[in-house]
């Protein structure tokens, strides 16, 4: 069944239950408006997993809480493209790559948007260096290996945005970013899907990355070195990316540990990835661990 913006969430009153469904009102930014203490209204789809949505049915719910719009059974091994912003490239004082550069990040990196804490790790405390990534991830919506440029956008499900929360020592300390990247709820996703039909060209969307109501990252994705269909062919060569598989497609300039002084998150922080038009916005408050 097509759709425009799916949203995985708990309804209001039944916290057992897990349904998926489209905002009734096709304007509304999910993310916020469940951050404002509004009413979502979904029209639930029959599916019970975005990959197998189903068709409408008569049912309205109100959202609980939204969860990421794939589980961590669904997700598998998270794709993860670094540098792949001109001007964090810059910041970084790093060269344009020629190829992509490719990450990865496990399952139990996958997380929920707010109420679900955003956990900081204890080691990354103890040097205060936990670092925001405002990004769009491409969820795939079937099986991918060997795909080219030209067909790769066949095979992408939709988009949603993704925080890749980092540990800028743990990063720095070593040559790859699989640990530093890949602690549990590192990789917090949503608040929906947005179908390839309704953002034809992600060149059209602005991300934003928003500290306790500041503004830290700001950039189009016209910014972007490797376009979604360099991407996704990229990482299907030789390797089969399953249905449901994530990929990440890195972070614009404007990150923590790249400002004077330095903007790291701390416990009680709120962090917002916004993209828009159409996704919305993903917020997560950060706690320390326990």
């Amino acid at each position: 069944m097509a759709f425009q913006r799916l949203v995985r969430f708990v309804p209001k009153g039944s916290d057992d239950k897990v349904l998926i469904g489209e905002p009734v009102d096709s304007s509304v930014d999910v993310g916020k408006a469940v951050r404002n203490g509004e009413d979502v209204q979904v029209k639930v789809f029959s599916g019970t997993s975005v990959l197998d949505a189903g068709a409408p049915t008569d049912e309205v719910a109100v959202i609980g809480r939204i969860l990421s719009p794939v589980s961590q059974e669904e997700v598998g091994t998270i794709r993860c493209i670094g540098l792949n912003y001109k001007k964090h490239a810059e910041e970084a004082k790093m060269s344009i790559p020629n190829i992509p550069t490719l990450f990865l990040k496990p399952a139990t990196s996958l997380a929920d948007p707010w109420p679900a804490p955003t956990i900081i790790p204890k080691h990354t405390i103890e040097t205060d260096t936990a670092d925001y990534e405002s990004e769009l991830a491409i969820v795939l919506g079937k099986q991918a290996k060997n795909v080219s440029e030209a067909d790769a956008l066949d095979y992408v499900l939709g988009y949603t945005a993704c925080n890749d929360v980092s540990s800028r020592a743990a990063q720095f300390a070593q040559t790859q970013w699989c640990y530093s990247k890949g602690f549990d709820g590192a990789c917090p996703l949503g608040p929906v899907l947005v179908s390839p039909s309704v953002v034809p060209d992600v060149g059209k969307l602005q991300l934003r990355g928003i500290k306790n109501g500041k503004v830290l990252q700001d950039s189009p994705l016209t910014d972007l070195i490797f376009s979604v269909a360099e991407v996704v062919s990229f990482c299907s060569q030789g390797t089969t990316l399953p249905k449901g598989t994530v990929i990440i497609t890195g972070t614009p300039a404007g990150v923590g540990m790249a400002k004077s002084p330095k903007e790291l998150l701390h416990e009680g922080d709120e962090f917002v990835v916004e993209i828009q038009p159409h996704i919305g916005s993903l917020y997560n408050v950060f706690e320390n661990e326990k």
